[in-house]
Protein backbone atom coordinates (compact mmCIF):
# COMPACT_ATOMS: atom_id res chain seq x y z
CA UNK A 1 0.00 0.00 0.00
CA UNK A 2 2.20 3.02 -1.86
CA UNK A 3 1.72 6.91 -0.42
CA UNK A 4 -0.53 7.69 -3.15
CA UNK A 5 -3.15 4.84 -1.61
CA UNK A 6 -2.80 6.48 2.03
CA UNK A 7 -3.60 9.62 1.01
CA UNK A 8 -6.56 8.27 -0.54
CA UNK A 9 -7.82 6.66 2.29
CA UNK A 10 -7.15 9.58 4.99
CA UNK A 11 -8.92 11.54 2.44
CA UNK A 12 -11.86 9.56 2.10
CA UNK A 13 -11.81 9.14 5.78
CA UNK A 14 -11.91 12.72 5.88
CA UNK A 15 -14.89 12.85 3.32
CA UNK A 16 -16.74 10.20 5.34
CA UNK A 17 -16.50 11.96 8.74
CA UNK A 18 -17.47 15.35 7.37
CA UNK A 19 -20.47 13.75 5.53
CA UNK A 20 -22.15 12.42 8.26
CA UNK A 21 -21.19 15.43 10.10
CA UNK A 22 -22.82 17.49 7.85
CA UNK A 23 -25.76 15.73 7.20
CA UNK A 24 -26.73 14.95 10.89
CA UNK A 25 -26.42 18.79 11.11
CA UNK A 26 -28.53 19.13 8.32
CA UNK A 27 -31.07 17.06 9.91
CA UNK A 28 -30.80 19.17 13.06
CA UNK A 29 -31.81 22.09 11.80
CA UNK A 30 -34.38 20.98 9.16
CA UNK A 31 -36.41 19.24 12.53
CA UNK A 32 -35.67 22.75 14.40
CA UNK A 33 -36.51 22.92 18.35
CA UNK A 34 -38.83 20.21 17.89
CA UNK A 35 -36.58 17.56 18.02
CA UNK A 36 -35.05 19.13 21.81
CA UNK A 37 -38.61 19.77 22.04
CA UNK A 38 -39.40 15.74 21.99
CA UNK A 39 -36.32 15.46 24.24
CA UNK A 40 -37.10 17.66 26.76
CA UNK A 41 -41.05 16.66 26.81
CA UNK A 42 -41.13 12.80 25.99
CA UNK A 43 -38.46 11.57 29.00
CA UNK A 44 -40.64 11.19 32.05
CA UNK A 45 -41.14 7.56 30.66
CA UNK A 46 -38.02 5.42 30.90
CA UNK A 47 -39.14 3.06 27.83
CA UNK A 48 -40.22 6.32 25.62
CA UNK A 49 -36.87 8.29 26.16
CA UNK A 50 -35.21 5.04 25.49
CA UNK A 51 -37.24 4.83 22.17
CA UNK A 52 -36.78 8.74 21.79
CA UNK A 53 -33.11 8.41 21.93
CA UNK A 54 -33.06 5.93 19.12
CA UNK A 55 -35.46 7.92 17.01
CA UNK A 56 -33.21 11.22 17.52
CA UNK A 57 -29.80 9.62 16.53
CA UNK A 58 -31.23 7.91 13.56
CA UNK A 59 -32.01 11.72 12.58
CA UNK A 60 -28.59 12.78 13.80
CA UNK A 61 -26.51 10.01 12.93
CA UNK A 62 -24.39 10.41 16.02
CA UNK A 63 -25.03 8.82 19.97
CA UNK A 64 -22.00 11.08 21.21
CA UNK A 65 -24.29 14.08 19.84
CA UNK A 66 -27.25 12.91 21.19
CA UNK A 67 -25.58 12.04 24.62
CA UNK A 68 -23.94 15.55 24.82
CA UNK A 69 -27.32 17.43 24.28
CA UNK A 70 -28.51 14.98 26.73
CA UNK A 71 -25.71 16.66 29.16
CA UNK A 72 -27.00 20.01 28.08
CA UNK A 73 -30.41 19.99 29.26
CA UNK A 74 -28.94 18.05 32.72
CA UNK A 75 -26.83 21.19 32.78
CA UNK A 76 -29.70 23.22 32.42
CA UNK A 77 -32.34 21.12 34.87
CA UNK A 78 -34.59 20.21 32.37
CA UNK A 79 -33.69 16.71 32.48
CA UNK A 80 -32.53 14.64 35.48
CA UNK A 81 -30.32 11.79 35.62
CA UNK A 82 -32.63 8.90 35.65
CA UNK A 83 -33.92 10.52 32.73
CA UNK A 84 -30.78 11.23 30.97
CA UNK A 85 -30.02 7.58 31.36
CA UNK A 86 -33.21 5.83 29.07
CA UNK A 87 -32.28 8.20 26.24
CA UNK A 88 -28.36 7.60 26.22
CA UNK A 89 -29.18 3.65 26.05
CA UNK A 90 -31.63 4.71 22.83
CA UNK A 91 -29.14 6.66 21.75
CA UNK A 92 -26.16 3.89 21.62
CA UNK A 93 -28.87 1.54 19.37
CA UNK A 94 -29.76 4.41 17.28
CA UNK A 95 -26.17 5.07 15.86
CA UNK A 96 -25.98 1.65 14.11
CA UNK A 97 -28.27 3.09 11.54
CA UNK A 98 -25.12 4.20 9.59
CA UNK A 99 -23.63 0.38 9.37
CA UNK A 100 -27.10 -0.03 7.41
CA UNK A 101 -27.19 2.55 5.60
CA UNK A 102 -23.27 1.25 4.14
CA UNK A 103 -23.97 -2.10 4.10
CA UNK A 104 -26.94 -1.29 1.39
CA UNK A 105 -23.86 0.16 -0.36
CA UNK A 106 -25.98 3.00 -1.92
CA UNK A 107 -22.22 4.80 -3.19
CA UNK A 108 -23.25 4.59 -6.72
CA UNK A 109 -25.62 7.56 -6.16
CA UNK A 110 -23.20 9.24 -4.53
CA UNK A 111 -22.22 11.74 -7.38
CA UNK A 112 -26.13 12.55 -8.00
CA UNK A 113 -26.32 13.43 -4.39
CA UNK A 114 -23.50 15.67 -4.04
CA UNK A 115 -24.91 17.67 -7.36
CA UNK A 116 -28.42 17.57 -6.13
CA UNK A 117 -27.61 18.60 -2.46
CA UNK A 118 -24.92 21.42 -3.98
CA UNK A 119 -27.69 22.81 -6.39
CA UNK A 120 -30.47 22.95 -3.44
CA UNK A 121 -27.80 23.99 -0.99
CA UNK A 122 -26.59 26.91 -3.21
CA UNK A 123 -29.50 28.37 -5.15
CA UNK A 124 -32.68 27.41 -2.91
CA UNK A 125 -34.28 31.04 -1.34
CA UNK A 126 -36.25 28.58 1.75
CA UNK A 127 -34.03 27.64 4.61
CA UNK A 128 -36.03 24.68 4.73
CA UNK A 129 -35.27 23.32 1.14
CA UNK A 130 -31.62 24.33 1.87
CA UNK A 131 -31.31 22.50 5.25
CA UNK A 132 -32.73 19.25 3.12
CA UNK A 133 -29.88 20.32 0.28
CA UNK A 134 -27.27 20.21 3.03
CA UNK A 135 -28.41 16.76 4.20
CA UNK A 136 -28.48 15.28 0.51
CA UNK A 137 -24.95 16.86 0.06
CA UNK A 138 -23.66 14.92 3.22
CA UNK A 139 -25.12 11.84 2.78
CA UNK A 140 -23.62 12.15 -0.92
CA UNK A 141 -20.04 13.33 0.71
CA UNK A 142 -20.47 10.44 3.16
CA UNK A 143 -20.76 7.48 0.52
CA UNK A 144 -18.26 8.75 -1.74
CA UNK A 145 -15.40 9.10 0.84
CA UNK A 146 -16.62 5.19 1.70
CA UNK A 147 -16.12 4.26 -1.88
CA UNK A 148 -12.94 6.42 -1.80
CA UNK A 149 -11.41 4.57 1.41
CA UNK A 150 -12.55 1.08 -0.11
CA UNK A 151 -11.23 1.66 -3.23
CA UNK A 152 -7.89 3.05 -1.53
CA UNK A 153 -7.86 -0.35 0.50
CA UNK A 154 -8.04 -2.81 -2.46
CA UNK A 155 -3.88 -2.94 -2.70
CA UNK A 156 -3.65 -4.92 0.83
CA UNK A 157 -5.43 -7.67 -1.30
CA UNK A 158 -2.28 -8.35 -2.55
CA UNK A 159 -0.21 -7.59 0.53
CA UNK A 160 1.11 -10.52 1.68
CA UNK A 161 1.79 -9.21 5.69
CA UNK A 162 -1.42 -7.71 5.61
CA UNK A 163 -2.79 -11.00 4.67
CA UNK A 164 -0.99 -13.21 7.07
CA UNK A 165 -1.53 -10.73 9.53
CA UNK A 166 -5.74 -10.99 8.96
CA UNK A 167 -5.26 -14.81 8.72
CA UNK A 168 -4.07 -14.80 11.91
CA UNK A 169 -6.29 -12.19 13.48
CA UNK A 170 -7.52 -13.65 16.60
CA UNK A 171 -5.95 -12.05 19.71
CA UNK A 172 -9.10 -10.44 21.38
CA UNK A 173 -7.11 -7.66 23.32
CA UNK A 174 -5.33 -6.71 19.88
CA UNK A 175 -9.06 -6.03 18.53
CA UNK A 176 -10.06 -4.50 21.63
CA UNK A 177 -7.14 -2.69 21.85
CA UNK A 178 -7.06 -1.34 17.98
CA UNK A 179 -10.69 -0.76 17.97
CA UNK A 180 -10.48 1.82 20.90
CA UNK A 181 -7.90 3.44 19.84
CA UNK A 182 -9.24 3.87 16.48
CA UNK A 183 -12.54 5.21 17.71
CA UNK A 184 -10.98 7.54 20.06
CA UNK A 185 -8.71 9.12 16.93
CA UNK A 186 -11.63 9.13 14.38
CA UNK A 187 -13.96 10.11 17.49
CA UNK A 188 -17.18 8.47 16.17
CA UNK A 189 -18.21 4.80 16.16
CA UNK A 190 -19.83 4.94 13.19
CA UNK A 191 -17.16 6.12 10.69
CA UNK A 192 -14.76 3.57 12.69
CA UNK A 193 -17.28 0.54 12.14
CA UNK A 194 -17.24 2.46 8.38
CA UNK A 195 -13.64 1.14 8.26
CA UNK A 196 -14.58 -2.16 9.30
CA UNK A 197 -16.83 -1.93 6.56
CA UNK A 198 -14.87 -0.66 3.91
CA UNK A 199 -12.48 -3.82 4.42
CA UNK A 200 -14.89 -6.26 4.42
CA UNK A 201 -15.90 -4.69 0.91
CA UNK A 202 -12.30 -5.87 -0.20
CA UNK A 203 -12.61 -9.42 1.54
CA UNK A 204 -10.08 -8.09 4.23
CA UNK A 205 -12.05 -7.87 7.24
CA UNK A 206 -12.98 -11.55 8.90
CA UNK A 207 -16.10 -11.33 11.21
CA UNK A 208 -14.64 -12.84 14.24
CA UNK A 209 -11.95 -10.65 14.52
CA UNK A 210 -13.91 -7.54 13.54
CA UNK A 211 -16.36 -8.56 16.62
CA UNK A 212 -13.31 -7.81 18.88
CA UNK A 213 -12.76 -4.50 16.85
CA UNK A 214 -16.45 -3.56 17.40
CA UNK A 215 -16.10 -3.97 21.07
CA UNK A 216 -13.15 -1.84 21.23
CA UNK A 217 -14.91 1.12 18.65
CA UNK A 218 -17.72 1.18 21.63
CA UNK A 219 -15.56 1.61 24.12
CA UNK A 220 -14.12 4.32 22.58
CA UNK A 221 -16.96 6.09 20.90
CA UNK A 222 -17.18 7.18 24.92
CA UNK A 223 -14.22 9.80 24.18
CA UNK A 224 -16.50 12.78 22.81
CA UNK A 225 -18.94 12.65 25.80
CA UNK A 226 -16.42 12.40 28.45
CA UNK A 227 -14.15 15.18 26.92
CA UNK A 228 -17.46 17.49 26.19
CA UNK A 229 -18.37 16.65 30.31
CA UNK A 230 -15.10 17.58 31.88
CA UNK A 231 -16.44 21.28 32.10
CA UNK A 232 -19.60 20.64 32.46
CA UNK A 233 -21.74 20.11 35.85
CA UNK A 234 -21.59 16.87 37.90
CA UNK A 235 -24.51 15.06 36.67
CA UNK A 236 -23.22 15.67 32.85
CA UNK A 237 -20.58 14.31 33.90
CA UNK A 238 -22.49 11.24 35.30
CA UNK A 239 -24.42 11.00 31.85
CA UNK A 240 -21.10 10.50 30.05
CA UNK A 241 -20.09 8.21 32.95
CA UNK A 242 -23.36 6.17 31.84
CA UNK A 243 -22.62 6.30 27.98
CA UNK A 244 -19.44 4.16 29.28
CA UNK A 245 -20.94 2.13 31.27
CA UNK A 246 -23.06 1.06 27.94
CA UNK A 247 -20.70 0.11 26.18
CA UNK A 248 -17.92 -1.33 29.09
CA UNK A 249 -20.97 -3.83 29.83
CA UNK A 250 -21.01 -4.65 26.41
CA UNK A 251 -17.75 -5.01 25.83
CA UNK A 252 -17.54 -7.48 28.42
CA UNK A 253 -20.66 -9.52 27.72
CA UNK A 254 -19.48 -9.77 24.28
CA UNK A 255 -15.82 -10.46 24.01
CA UNK A 256 -16.22 -13.83 26.08
CA UNK A 257 -19.47 -14.49 24.24
CA UNK A 258 -17.81 -13.89 20.52
CA UNK A 259 -14.79 -16.21 22.13
CA UNK A 260 -16.82 -18.72 24.13
CA UNK A 261 -20.49 -19.40 21.32
CA UNK A 262 -20.38 -19.82 18.01
CA UNK A 263 -22.26 -16.34 17.27
CA UNK A 264 -19.83 -14.72 14.36
CA UNK A 265 -20.15 -18.70 12.14
CA UNK A 266 -24.23 -17.88 12.69
CA UNK A 267 -23.96 -14.51 11.56
CA UNK A 268 -21.58 -15.53 8.72
CA UNK A 269 -23.80 -18.88 7.86
CA UNK A 270 -27.21 -16.58 7.53
CA UNK A 271 -26.04 -13.61 6.14
CA UNK A 272 -23.37 -13.95 3.15
CA UNK A 273 -22.09 -10.31 2.46
CA UNK A 274 -19.05 -9.75 4.55
CA UNK A 275 -20.24 -6.26 4.75
CA UNK A 276 -23.99 -6.93 6.44
CA UNK A 277 -22.35 -9.18 8.79
CA UNK A 278 -20.33 -6.44 10.43
CA UNK A 279 -23.82 -3.93 10.70
CA UNK A 280 -25.63 -7.04 11.97
CA UNK A 281 -22.94 -7.76 14.86
CA UNK A 282 -23.06 -4.19 15.76
CA UNK A 283 -26.29 -3.83 16.23
CA UNK A 284 -26.68 -7.08 18.06
CA UNK A 285 -24.28 -5.56 20.73
CA UNK A 286 -26.21 -2.34 20.94
CA UNK A 287 -29.36 -3.90 21.06
CA UNK A 288 -29.18 -6.68 23.41
CA UNK A 289 -26.60 -4.33 25.66
CA UNK A 290 -29.69 -1.63 26.16
CA UNK A 291 -31.89 -4.22 26.41
CA UNK A 292 -30.45 -5.81 29.15
CA UNK A 293 -29.85 -2.93 31.01
CA UNK A 294 -32.69 -0.84 30.53
CA UNK A 295 -34.38 -2.51 33.46
CA UNK A 296 -31.17 -1.61 35.37
CA UNK A 297 -31.66 1.95 35.07
CA UNK A 298 -31.79 3.31 38.48
CA UNK A 299 -28.51 0.75 39.62
CA UNK A 300 -26.44 2.69 37.09
CA UNK A 301 -27.25 5.82 37.92
CA UNK A 302 -25.71 4.84 41.75
CA UNK A 303 -22.76 3.79 39.87
CA UNK A 304 -22.38 6.99 38.46
CA UNK A 305 -22.33 8.76 41.93
CA UNK A 306 -19.68 6.12 43.57
CA UNK A 307 -17.49 7.15 40.10
CA UNK A 308 -18.68 11.24 41.02
CA UNK A 309 -19.61 11.39 44.36
CA UNK A 310 -22.10 14.18 44.93
CA UNK A 311 -20.88 17.10 46.43
CA UNK A 312 -22.28 19.90 48.29
CA UNK A 313 -22.50 22.68 46.15
CA UNK A 314 -24.11 21.02 44.01
CA UNK A 315 -27.72 21.22 46.08
CA UNK A 316 -26.97 24.63 45.51
CA UNK A 317 -30.05 24.92 42.89
CA UNK A 318 -32.41 25.89 45.40
CA UNK A 319 -33.71 28.26 47.81
CA UNK A 320 -32.74 27.76 51.51
CA UNK A 321 -34.22 30.42 53.74
CA UNK A 322 -37.69 30.59 51.21
CA UNK A 323 -40.76 28.17 50.75
CA UNK A 324 -41.99 29.38 48.39
CA UNK A 325 -45.13 26.90 49.21
CA UNK A 326 -45.83 28.88 52.62
CA UNK A 327 -46.48 32.58 53.03
CA UNK A 328 -46.16 33.35 56.57
CA UNK A 329 -46.31 36.97 58.18
CA UNK A 330 -44.79 39.61 56.47
CA UNK A 331 -42.03 40.53 59.20
CA UNK A 332 -41.11 36.61 58.57
CA UNK A 333 -41.29 36.80 55.02
CA UNK A 334 -38.96 40.19 54.52
CA UNK A 335 -36.69 38.22 56.94
CA UNK A 336 -36.41 34.86 54.86
CA UNK A 337 -35.87 37.35 51.72
CA UNK A 338 -32.86 39.16 53.84
CA UNK A 339 -31.57 36.10 54.77
CA UNK A 340 -31.66 34.74 50.80
CA UNK A 341 -30.17 38.07 49.53
CA UNK A 342 -27.40 37.59 51.78
CA UNK A 343 -26.57 33.82 50.44
CA UNK A 344 -26.97 35.46 47.08
CA UNK A 345 -24.01 38.14 48.25
CA UNK A 346 -21.86 35.51 50.30
CA UNK A 347 -21.52 33.64 46.64
CA UNK A 348 -21.08 36.88 44.72
CA UNK A 349 -18.49 37.94 47.26
CA UNK A 350 -16.60 34.54 46.90
CA UNK A 351 -16.81 34.56 43.10
CA UNK A 352 -15.34 38.03 43.18
CA UNK A 353 -12.51 37.51 45.64
CA UNK A 354 -11.52 33.76 43.68
CA UNK A 355 -11.76 35.54 40.56
CA UNK A 356 -9.17 38.48 41.32
CA UNK A 357 -6.81 35.78 42.90
CA UNK A 358 -7.17 33.84 39.81
CA UNK A 359 -5.93 37.07 37.86
CA UNK A 360 -3.49 37.81 40.42
CA UNK A 361 -1.23 34.45 40.44
CA UNK A 362 -2.14 33.54 36.94
CA UNK A 363 -3.88 30.69 38.14
CA UNK A 364 -7.18 29.61 36.53
CA UNK A 365 -8.11 26.11 38.59
CA UNK A 366 -11.06 27.52 39.72
CA UNK A 367 -12.84 28.93 36.60
CA UNK A 368 -15.44 25.61 36.53
CA UNK A 369 -16.16 26.67 40.40
CA UNK A 370 -16.32 30.42 39.44
CA UNK A 371 -19.26 29.30 36.39
CA UNK A 372 -20.89 27.48 38.44
CA UNK A 373 -21.66 29.75 40.80
CA UNK A 374 -21.97 32.52 38.79
CA UNK A 375 -25.08 29.90 37.02
CA UNK A 376 -26.02 29.60 40.98
CA UNK A 377 -26.55 33.35 41.30
CA UNK A 378 -28.34 33.95 38.09
CA UNK A 379 -31.01 31.25 39.88
CA UNK A 380 -31.10 32.53 42.91
CA UNK A 381 -31.32 36.54 41.19
CA UNK A 382 -33.98 34.74 39.19
CA UNK A 383 -36.35 33.09 42.12
CA UNK A 384 -35.97 35.39 44.63
CA UNK A 385 -37.55 37.99 41.87
CA UNK A 386 -40.28 35.54 41.40
CA UNK A 387 -41.60 35.00 45.37
CA UNK A 388 -40.72 38.78 45.57
CA UNK A 389 -43.81 39.53 42.94
CA UNK A 390 -45.78 37.31 44.09
CA UNK A 391 -45.63 38.64 47.96
CA UNK A 392 -46.12 42.18 46.72
CA UNK A 393 -49.56 41.39 45.33
CA UNK A 394 -50.57 40.69 49.45
CA UNK A 395 -51.50 43.07 51.45
CA UNK A 396 -48.20 44.54 53.08
CA UNK A 397 -47.17 46.93 55.67
CA UNK A 398 -46.01 50.30 54.13
CA UNK A 399 -42.23 49.14 55.67
CA UNK A 400 -42.47 45.75 54.20
CA UNK A 401 -43.31 46.94 51.04
CA UNK A 402 -40.68 49.15 50.73
CA UNK A 403 -37.91 46.81 52.07
CA UNK A 404 -39.28 43.90 49.19
CA UNK A 405 -39.22 47.06 46.64
CA UNK A 406 -35.24 47.81 47.69
CA UNK A 407 -34.82 44.12 47.60
CA UNK A 408 -35.22 44.25 43.69
CA UNK A 409 -32.37 47.04 43.23
CA UNK A 410 -30.01 44.77 45.55
CA UNK A 411 -30.50 41.54 43.10
CA UNK A 412 -30.25 43.37 40.36
CA UNK A 413 -26.59 44.96 41.49
CA UNK A 414 -25.45 41.82 43.20
CA UNK A 415 -26.23 39.86 39.61
CA UNK A 416 -23.62 42.58 37.54
CA UNK A 417 -21.21 42.26 40.44
CA UNK A 418 -21.29 38.55 39.76
CA UNK A 419 -20.96 38.97 36.20
CA UNK A 420 -17.65 41.51 36.92
CA UNK A 421 -16.42 38.29 38.28
CA UNK A 422 -16.87 36.45 35.59
CA UNK A 423 -15.17 39.53 33.33
CA UNK A 424 -11.90 38.99 35.74
CA UNK A 425 -11.78 35.75 34.56
CA UNK A 426 -12.16 36.25 31.30
CA UNK A 427 -9.01 38.51 31.33
CA UNK A 428 -7.42 35.83 33.55
CA UNK A 429 -8.01 33.18 30.70
CA UNK A 430 -6.32 35.22 28.04
CA UNK A 431 -3.27 36.05 30.72
CA UNK A 432 -2.79 32.06 31.10
CA UNK A 433 -3.20 31.61 26.96
CA UNK A 434 -0.62 34.59 26.37
CA UNK A 435 1.56 32.89 29.19
CA UNK A 436 2.00 36.74 30.39
CA UNK A 437 1.44 37.82 34.74
CA UNK A 438 2.20 40.77 36.55
CA UNK A 439 5.17 42.64 38.16
CA UNK A 440 4.70 42.28 42.02
CA UNK A 441 3.78 45.65 42.17
CA UNK A 442 1.05 45.25 39.87
CA UNK A 443 -0.04 42.22 42.08
CA UNK A 444 -0.22 44.00 45.12
CA UNK A 445 -2.21 46.87 43.26
CA UNK A 446 -4.89 45.05 42.44
CA UNK A 447 -5.05 43.06 45.58
CA UNK A 448 -5.61 46.16 47.46
CA UNK A 449 -8.12 47.40 45.25
CA UNK A 450 -10.22 43.87 45.30
CA UNK A 451 -9.99 43.79 49.08
CA UNK A 452 -11.14 46.94 49.61
CA UNK A 453 -14.00 46.61 46.86
CA UNK A 454 -14.88 43.27 49.35
CA UNK A 455 -14.81 45.80 52.09
CA UNK A 456 -17.24 47.93 50.83
CA UNK A 457 -19.70 45.23 49.99
CA UNK A 458 -19.83 43.70 53.11
CA UNK A 459 -20.31 46.79 55.49
CA UNK A 460 -23.18 47.66 52.86
CA UNK A 461 -24.98 44.52 53.09
CA UNK A 462 -24.59 44.66 56.69
CA UNK A 463 -26.06 47.93 56.85
CA UNK A 464 -29.05 47.25 54.41
CA UNK A 465 -29.43 43.84 56.60
CA UNK A 466 -30.01 45.89 59.59
CA UNK A 467 -31.83 48.91 57.53
CA UNK A 468 -29.40 51.24 59.59
CA UNK A 469 -28.57 53.80 56.96
CA UNK A 470 -27.77 56.88 58.80
CA UNK A 471 -26.29 59.85 57.15
CA UNK A 472 -22.81 59.45 58.78
CA UNK A 473 -22.70 55.99 57.46
CA UNK A 474 -23.61 57.01 54.09
CA UNK A 475 -20.62 59.79 54.00
CA UNK A 476 -18.17 57.16 55.18
CA UNK A 477 -19.28 54.69 52.34
CA UNK A 478 -18.77 57.75 49.83
CA UNK A 479 -15.45 58.30 51.38
CA UNK A 480 -14.16 54.90 50.88
CA UNK A 481 -15.60 54.62 47.11
CA UNK A 482 -13.54 57.42 46.31
CA UNK A 483 -10.19 56.06 48.14
CA UNK A 484 -10.77 53.26 46.14
CA UNK A 485 -11.39 55.06 42.81
CA UNK A 486 -8.26 57.28 43.59
CA UNK A 487 -6.64 54.01 44.68
CA UNK A 488 -7.73 52.55 41.10
CA UNK A 489 -6.68 55.80 39.08
CA UNK A 490 -3.17 55.92 40.79
CA UNK A 491 -2.81 52.01 39.67
CA UNK A 492 -3.53 52.59 36.39
CA UNK A 493 -1.00 55.58 36.05
CA UNK A 494 1.49 53.32 37.89
CA UNK A 495 1.06 50.97 34.82
CA UNK A 496 1.24 52.95 32.13
CA UNK A 497 4.07 54.05 33.68
CA UNK A 498 5.49 50.37 34.10
CA UNK A 499 4.50 49.88 30.25
CA UNK A 500 6.52 53.06 29.05
CA UNK A 501 9.40 51.39 30.85
CA UNK A 502 8.93 48.62 29.12
CA UNK A 503 8.56 46.40 32.36
CA UNK A 504 5.25 44.97 31.02
CA UNK A 505 3.84 44.19 27.82
CA UNK A 506 0.88 46.20 25.89
CA UNK A 507 -1.22 42.96 26.61
CA UNK A 508 -0.34 42.64 29.81
CA UNK A 509 -2.12 46.86 30.39
CA UNK A 510 -4.94 45.86 28.65
CA UNK A 511 -5.93 43.10 30.59
CA UNK A 512 -4.82 45.06 33.70
CA UNK A 513 -6.96 48.02 32.47
CA UNK A 514 -10.43 45.76 32.26
CA UNK A 515 -9.64 44.47 35.37
CA UNK A 516 -9.65 47.95 37.37
CA UNK A 517 -12.74 48.68 34.94
CA UNK A 518 -14.30 45.87 36.92
CA UNK A 519 -13.43 47.08 39.93
CA UNK A 520 -14.53 50.34 40.00
CA UNK A 521 -18.13 49.47 38.03
CA UNK A 522 -18.26 46.59 41.18
CA UNK A 523 -17.79 49.51 43.56
CA UNK A 524 -20.28 51.85 41.57
CA UNK A 525 -23.12 48.10 41.71
CA UNK A 526 -22.47 48.41 45.79
CA UNK A 527 -22.80 52.21 46.29
CA UNK A 528 -26.23 51.17 44.52
CA UNK A 529 -26.87 49.04 47.22
CA UNK A 530 -26.46 51.25 49.79
CA UNK A 531 -28.70 53.79 48.31
CA UNK A 532 -31.74 51.44 48.33
CA UNK A 533 -30.70 50.93 52.44
CA UNK A 534 -31.49 55.41 52.72
CA UNK A 535 -34.37 56.98 52.87
CA UNK A 536 -34.65 59.47 50.14
CA UNK A 537 -34.52 62.79 52.58
CA UNK A 538 -31.45 61.06 54.62
CA UNK A 539 -29.78 60.54 50.78
CA UNK A 540 -30.67 64.27 49.90
CA UNK A 541 -28.56 65.49 53.02
CA UNK A 542 -26.04 62.71 53.42
CA UNK A 543 -25.22 63.94 48.94
CA UNK A 544 -24.43 67.23 50.53
CA UNK A 545 -22.57 66.53 53.09
CA UNK A 546 -20.11 64.08 50.60
CA UNK A 547 -20.07 67.06 48.27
Amino acid sequence: MGINSIIALLGGLGAFLFGMKYMGEGLELAAGPKMKDLLEKLTRNRIMGFLLGALVTVVIQSSSATTVMVMGFINAEIMDLAQATGVIFGANIGTTITSVLIALDVSGIAPVCICVGAVLLLYAKKKRTRYVGQVILGFGILFQGLHTMSSAMSPLKDSPVFQDFILNAKNPLLGFVVGVVLCAVIQSSSAAVGVLQALAMQGLMPLYFAAFLICGINVGSSTPPLLSALNAKNNAKRAACIYLIFNVVGAILFIPLTILTPITQMIEQVIPDPVFQVAVYHIIFKVVTGVLLLPFVNLVVKWTYRIIPKQAHESAFRLEYIDQNMVGSPAVMSLQVGKEVERMAGIVKQNVADAAEGLIKKDIMSANIIREREQVVDYLASEITDYITNVNALQLPPTVSHYMGCIFHVINDLEQIGDHAIKILVQTEKAVEMGQGYTEAAQEELRKVYQMDMELLDETMKTFRDQQMTAEKWLELKLKERSIMKMAARAQTNHMERLQEKKCTFEQGLTFVEALNSFTRIVNHVMNIAEASATEPMLISSREAAK
